[in-house]
């Protein structure tokens, strides 16, 4: 009798886990709400969804360009009409870049002028507010965008993996605030809390140094930040994770101090500094900042608190991989000349593309990719013309840097307008929905949810709501179907290889 009741205790807890969906991670012990065991989120720069993805799933093909063909039944987006082309609100209709000129402008990504371009929902002022006038550049540009035939990989893995045409920055503005908002989903708590029009109220709107951080220039204003973020969630659950930033790792230190003097060179030959201090958002925060870049002090530490304090370069990501202790949580941020930022002599998307190619390639070919989850997506638009008015969930009482187009707000969001531009947002991953493309809801936030309900964080106490108000990721994974075959392309053309 004893042996049957043992039997049925034992089924009934069988059943118990698979209807509540809970996995063990026997290597970490962890519990998870998915068969996700890692989330890699490469956070790139500064791109529109439509100066990528406007005419997606069709390219121009000229002779002597990657051609980019369309499956069949490849799902519409939206993207841009007919009428958006030929007869655009702004000064200028859209226009596609060719791949031979890649290296574009840097465009104007402030906070109030992304704002005044999209003039209250008429979409019509990017020319005059967001176009480049910087190094003779015209301003016309900002209208311009890239197709299948330069931004190949992309448009490749979007045919392979899902893609959400409905994701947003949680707010406008520049890369400061996006880097903020994907690991606290705020860029409030900010000291000083008033610093000339960048700062207001203790809430950051725009590109500002952290405080924390060696490699910060010095003779500039540097700001920290107080208040929770994801790293802290994850601690208190004992959940390995880490950021992992190109340029990161001293070229040297002087007295104790890290210098980060390495470079790359891009498709134009340019000289470009790998680390870029404004983009490493946890080095604004005291309790998860590494001032000073201290390495682990083993690769069996990687991902856990040591003297790097879970920050590291990009070689540690891979060391972390050699050493099969690959983190939960990994945040990827490429060296400057692959981020895809736009800049004359910075980054663009030949040199990107071949950056996220040569990871994900990588990545695919190791075991931990059967349990990976990648989110591809970008810390702001970077002025970039795109069509869609985001649904404003979060207003501001800032009249002198939105005009009071953005409604108006409370103190604690004060200067928060949000959501803000439509970017980029695939899912790469075995368990990816394939050619899929999602039209829910998504910000940069979103991520942050996806954390914190895989692995039962509980929610930051944060003034802003953002990880609560953003929409789920969830309907484009597929958990019955995956397939863990890689997808190999080439990191030179974009094209599949394997």
């Amino acid at each position: 009798m004893k042996r049957k009741q043992f039997y049925v205790t034992v089924v009934l807890a069988a059943l118990f886990l698979l209807q509540s969906r809970v996995y063990s991670d026997p290597a970490h012990h962890y519990l998870t709400a998915t068969p996700i065991k890692h989330v890699v989120i490469l956070f790139q720069e500064n791109v529109s969804f439509d100066h990528y993805f406007g005419t997606y799933p069709y390219a121009l093909n000229p002779p002597g360009e990657p051609p980019f063909y369309a499956k069949p039944n490849t799902p519409a987006i939206n993207g841009y009409t007919y009428y958006l082309l030929h007869h655009n609100p702004n000064l200028v209709n859209p226009f596609r870049l060719d791949r031979k000129k890649v290296l574009t402008c840097d465009q104007n990504h402030e906070y109030g002028a992304e704002i005044k371009a999209y003039n209250g929902g008429l979409m019509n002022r990017f020319v005059q507010e967001t176009g480049s006038r910087y190094d003779h550049c015209s301003p016309d540009t900002v209208m311009g965008y890239f197709d299948g035939n330069t931004v190949t990989a992309l448009w490749n893995y979007a045919q392979k993996f899902a893609m959400d045409d409905n994701a947003f920055g949680t707010n406008f503005g520049p890369s400061t605030m996006g880097a903020l908002n994907l690991i606290a989903g705020t860029s409030a708590g900010v000291h000083p809390r008033n610093y000339l029009d960048k700062v207001v109220n203790g809430v950051d709107i725009a590109d500002l140094n952290p405080t924390y951080d060696d490699c910060s220039p010095h003779h500039k204003q540097t700001i920290k930040v107080i208040g929770e973020n994801i790293g802290n969630l994850l601690n208190q659950k004992k959940i390995t994770w880490g950021w992992f930033q190109g340029g990161f790792t001293p070229t040297k230190w002087v007295h104790g101090i890290a210098v980060c003097g390495s470079y790359s060179y891009n498709i134009g030959g340019r000289k470009v500094r790998n680390y870029m201090p404004h983009h490493e958002p946890f080095q604004y925060f005291k309790q998860t900042a590494n001032p000073h870049h201290l390495p682990p002090s083993s690769p069996y530490k990687i991902g856990y608190p040591d003297q790097a304090n879970h920050q590291y370069g990009l070689r540690d990501f891979w060391l972390s991989l050699k050493y099969h202790t690959m983190p939960a949580v990994c945040f990827i941020k490429a060296p400057a000349v692959g981020d895809g930022h736009a800049g004359m002599g910075y980054s663009d998307p030949l040199d990107e593309q071949k950056y996220l190619v040569n990871f994900l390639n990588r990545l695919q070919k190791t075991k931990e990719w059967k349990s990976t989850l990648v989110i591809l997506t970008y810390d702001d638009s970077d002025g970039w013309y795109d069509h869609v008015f985001p649904p404003i969930l979060r207003h501001s009482n800032d009249l002198k840097n939105d005009s009071g187009l953005c409604g108006k707000g409370i103190p604690a969001t004060q200067d928060r307008c949000g959501p803000g531009p439509r970017l980029p947002f695939l899912v790469i991953s075995p368990y990816s929905r394939e050619n899929y493309v999602s039209h829910h809801f998504v910000e940069q936030a979103s991520i942050l949810k996806f954390i914190e309900n895989n692995w039962k964080l509980g929610r930051l106490n944060n003034p802003a709501d953002a990880d609560r108000e953003s929409g789920s990721i969830l309907d484009m994974l597929n958990f019955k179907k995956p397939n863990f075959n890689p997808f190999i392309l080439n990191p030179k053309t974009g094209e599949q290889t394997y």
